[in-house]
């Protein structure tokens, strides 16, 4: 009887065990069909993003580069901020622009999580476009910039492009600066031919045979082009990929991709300095920061007349239209200071 008893029980039990067993094989097969569904979403968003780019980036070159429209246009700035997140000088840039509408765009590119607050009063309002991550130094960095072209392209009325950070201020009012840039007969891009280390250093000859290493420049990461130059960064297929496969920290790429690309193909159309002023005496991989000890009217105006430089191939000494980079403790002083030694 008591094996019998114990046959029964083991009977009994059977049952109860079989899905647990179940369960247990079937655990990971829900896991994979999970992480299977988790990357074909994943694929799919990079690839309809990716598609967007192109998209963008190929409306963006079909925009027109002529000289002359069947209408009245009124040529702008567009005034293109790379940032993180918030705009800490947004106070100062609202009275730069104030007055001046119908002459300027403005667009954002932050990080994706990132909304900002503006009032719908404000210049910044909804002046954000559809971005991506960044990583300081490497080609996304020049995908957002290449984004930020794109953007500002799809306007018709937009003939020259301004490239600033968060941390950049205006040296000069609205209309010295439309004057000055829409005056000139050359782009504001810095490309230096730079012995050394950090300059042709840099170069990798598996970047022939589009790149030599005598074509091989650098320059500042921030530039003013005007439109057909715009349009040569947005359609490059050229240059774009030997760029980002060869030019990798230590080589930064966002110093090195549009001054050479821009310096082969068009020489004569840069004047081959920046518009914005930087500190880079203290050495390191970053400029100074000055915050709100170091706002003083003297320092200002020295920022804004400090150097020597050609304007249309004759001596200046107004070099700089913006300057960089200042923390935010500096806006209160900044905004003291700015109808006095700014103009605006």
């Amino acid at each position: 009887m008591g094996m019998e008893e114990g046959i029964k029980d083991n009977a009994a039990s059977a049952p109860n065990s079989r899905p647990t067993n179940q369960l247990k094989a079937l655990l990971p097969m829900r896991v994979l069909q999970v992480f299977l569904l988790f990357f074909v979403l994943v694929l799919g968003i990079s690839v309809i993003s990716m598609h967007m780019i192109n998209e963008l980036l190929w409306r963006a070159s079909m925009e027109p580069r002529i000289l002359d429209y069947p209408f009245k246009r009124v040529p702008k700035m567009a005034f293109m901020f790379l940032t993180k997140g918030p705009l800490p000088f947004a106070p100062l840039w609202e009275r730069f622009f104030k007055g001046h509408e119908g002459f300027y765009s403005i667009y954002v590119h932050t990080l994706p999580n990132y909304r900002s607050d503006f009032p719908s009063s404000s210049v910044f309002y909804r002046r954000q476009i559809p971005s991506q991550h960044v990583a300081w130094g490497e080609m996304s960095m020049c995908d957002a910039e290449r984004r930020l072209l794109a953007n500002a392209l799809l306007d018709i009325s937009n003939e020259w492009f301004v490239l600033l950070s968060e941390a950049c201020i205006p040296l000069r009012g609205f209309n010295f600066v439309y004057r000055y840039v829409s005056r000139s007969r050359y782009s504001f891009m810095g490309s230096v031919d730079e012995d050394g280390p950090y300059g042709r250093g840099r170069y990798s000859y598996a970047m022939g045979p589009e790149v030599s290493l005598n074509e091989w420049r650098k320059g500042s990461q921030w530039f003013e082009i005007n439109r057909a130059l715009a349009v040569d960064i947005v359609e490059d297929m050229v240059y774009y990929n030997k760029f980002k496969e060869f030019c990798r920290p230590p080589c930064y790429v966002d110093e090195h991709y549009f001054p050479t690309m821009l310096s082969i193909g068009y020489p004569d159309f840069l004047a081959n300095r920046t518009l914005t002023w930087t500190d880079w005496s203290r050495g390191g991989a970053h400029p100074a920061t000055f915050g709100k000890a170091d706002i003083t009217e003297k320092f200002i105006k020295k920022l804004s007349r400090g150097k020597a430089c050609f304007y249309n191939d004759q001596p200046s000494q107004v070099c700089y239209l913006f300057a960089r980079k200042f923390a935010p403790s500096a806006l209160k002083p900044l905004l003291k200071l700015a109808p006095k030694v700014l103009g605006f």
